[in-house]
């Protein structure tokens, strides 16, 4: 009788462990997880979705602790994200505006749908995947496709390529295509490869800020600048030092306000189509300039404002390094409208394939590219009659570089729409 007793209790007890174990499972290994969701607290449509829709999905699933950190607001917690990003190798492209980590097992980007969701906790799929990241960046209403990357549970990281769905499509689709063709990937990682197309951002941020710094607004003024001081009988060494200060100004007027279009790209919570925005605004205004070379009485043009000119030459004249530093930071400013096109495009760009930090990695290597034309400018003009070479030769082909301008602007608008969005 004692040892029937004894039988019950042990069974018991197993019982009791096996229940929970299997509710685990059922729940996509998160029972009693916790679950950290990254948003923008400025973005009034997230609300509902972050504060009630997917806490009572986590909830209903076993999560027992959820919280929420505001990205924007909150010091630090941007880059706690994107330490998070990192570690778990996240791709680029499955990035979103809210990004909800549960568990060790979830990735869930953007607003993906609650079936989706239901479908990635059920014992049957769950089962096939170590991580799962899914993304999808519209608000519910204009959710048409949804995209989806995991590392299979036959896998050490991820495998295959990302895959885009209808919206409709049960995310047992994505793993019959892992299964079905496992015997084709590399069970060890694919991640770099995936990560692969991206770094071709490095050329196109490299190349266009070079053709983007070949300006003729800030090459006539460095040239009017350094022609100034030779006049004054400056040395050579006062005529480099002022020009690297009146580079460096225009060099931080520009980054500021490339900080400042990213700052404002954050807050869209839609970077993606600021990338496209950014495309045709580039299109457009290179459209307008091919236009404007065409028909010379055609209204719209894009150059220093006329009432800064005066402002410039006086700064100019003063011929001393704060004067060099007002100047080259007005004319960073002033030729903004000549070469901004550019700048917003890949800005843009920026905001739609990179984390916050490495976007701003990019930017300084655009900005560095960008006053690199006039680093050459100010090395070439050793001498008097070399500026004044270098300044015949920039009034000539004036012509020649707004044309190249408006070519770099609509080469750069399609590679943006084609590769890029």
């Amino acid at each position: 009788m004692r040892k029937l007793k004894n039988i019950a209790v042990s069974l018991a007890v197993a019982l009791s462990v096996l229940v929970p174990l299997h509710g685990a499972w059922a729940h996509g290994d998160v029972a009693g997880a916790k679950a950290t969701i990254y948003y923008n607290e400025a973005c009034g449509a997230c609300a509902v979705h972050v504060n009630t829709d997917l806490p009572a999905l986590l909830n209903e699933h076993g999560v027992s602790e959820i919280i929420k950190k505001d990205y924007i607001s909150q010091q630090g917690v941007r880059l706690e994200m994107n330490q998070l990003l990192t570690q778990y190798k996240i791709p680029i492209d499955l990035q979103s505006h809210i990004m909800a980590f549960v568990g060790d097992k979830f990735v869930l980007g953007g607003h993906v749908p609650n079936q989706i969701v239901e479908d990635l906790f059920s014992e049957e799929i769950s089962l096939k995947f170590k991580l799962v990241v899914v993304s999808q960046d519209e608000m519910h209403t204009d959710a048409k496709e949804y995209k989806i990357f995991a590392i299979p549970a036959y896998a050490n990281n991820f495998v295959g390529e990302i895959k885009t769905y209808p919206i409709n499509t049960p995310v047992s689709e994505y793993f019959k295509y892992l299964d079905g063709n496992k015997s084709q990937f590399s069970l060890d990682d694919k991640v770099g490869r995936q990560a692969g197309k991206y770094r071709s951002l490095l050329p196109v941020v490299l190349v266009s800020g070079f053709l983007d710094g070949i300006n003729p607004c800030a090459f006539a003024v460095l040239l009017l600048f350094i022609a100034f001081l030779f006049s004054l009988k400056r040395t050579r060494a006062n005529i480099w030092k002022m020009g690297v200060v009146y580079i460096v100004a225009i060099f931080l007027a520009y980054i500021l306000i490339g900080f400042g279009l990213m700052r404002a790209l954050v807050f869209t919570n839609s970077p993606h189509l600021m990338a496209k925005l950014g495309a045709w605004l580039v299109l457009v205004l290179g459209a307008v300039n091919i236009i404007g070379l065409v028909l010379p009485k055609f209204p719209i043009k894009f150059r220093i404002p006329m009432f800064s000119k005066e402002t410039l030459r006086h700064w100019i004249t003063k011929a001393t390094m704060p004067a060099a530093f007002v100047a080259g930071f007005l004319v960073g400013l002033c030729t903004f409208p000549c070469s901004g096109g550019i700048y917003v495009a890949i800005i843009g760009l920026l905001a739609a394939k990179t984390t916050y930090f490495s976007g701003v990695g990019y930017l300084f290597l655009y900005n560095l590219m960008f006053v690199m034309p006039l680093v050459i400018i100010l090395l070439l003009s050793a001498n008097k009659y070399a500026v004044e070479k270098i300044t015949a030769w920039e009034q000539s082909e004036s012509r020649n570089m707004k044309i190249l301008s408006a070519a770099v602007m609509l080469v750069l608008g399609i590679m943006i729409l084609v590769w890029f969005t």
